[in-house]
């Protein structure tokens, strides 16, 4: 006797279930705008980090030559 077969199905991602219900309730235009956002968000961020740590680096070089 053989078993059954079994299906097996991937759940979503919550991540893919919010771009699918995106996709549902927005035009294209406002999705571009929205991942355009976010995008910029993330890239802000980023170079956030980067100041913190040239300022971190130039106090170090700087209390270095004082020292």
């Amino acid at each position: 006797m053989q078993a059954a077969p079994v299906r097996a199905t991937a759940i979503p991602s919550f991540t893919t279930a919010l771009r699918a219900v995106e996709s549902l309730l927005l035009s294209s235009g406002q999705r571009t705008a929205r991942r355009n956002a976010w995008t910029s968000v993330l890239e802000d961020r980023r170079r956030a980090k980067d100041r913190v740590e040239a300022q971190r680096v130039l106090e170090a070089v700087t209390s270095a030559r004082t020292s």
